[in-house]
């Protein structure tokens, strides 16, 4: 499994969190949304450090991470993270 951040997003994770270099972002599991790889789940995001990662990524000083008890959700998906220009906002893509 690997994680890509595309610089659009990640300026936009920085912008609207305030994100500084050092610093550690998650996406986790949560219940409700809807996502293309597990019906009823989505992937939340939030400040946290790493406790026993299963991937990680880095780009411009911040780190991006997933949890080993969060793996199974993306059923063999790699995560993509790109900017959605039209609506501002970050959208993930799970590709196999």
């Amino acid at each position: 499994m690997n994680i890509s951040v595309s610089k659009e997003a990640l300026n936009w994770y920085k912008n609207e969190l305030g994100l500084q270099t050092g610093d550690t972002l998650r996406f986790f599991v949560q219940y409700g949304g809807c996502s293309t790889v597990q019906k009823g789940l989505s992937l939340g995001i939030r400040k946290d450090d790493p406790a026993t990662p299963v991937v990680q990524f880095q780009g411009d000083g911040i780190t991006f991470f997933i949890e080993g008890d969060d793996e199974w959700f993306f059923d063999g998906h790699d995560l993509s993270v790109t900017f959605n220009a039209d609506d501002e906002f970050p959208q993930f893509h799970y590709v196999k």
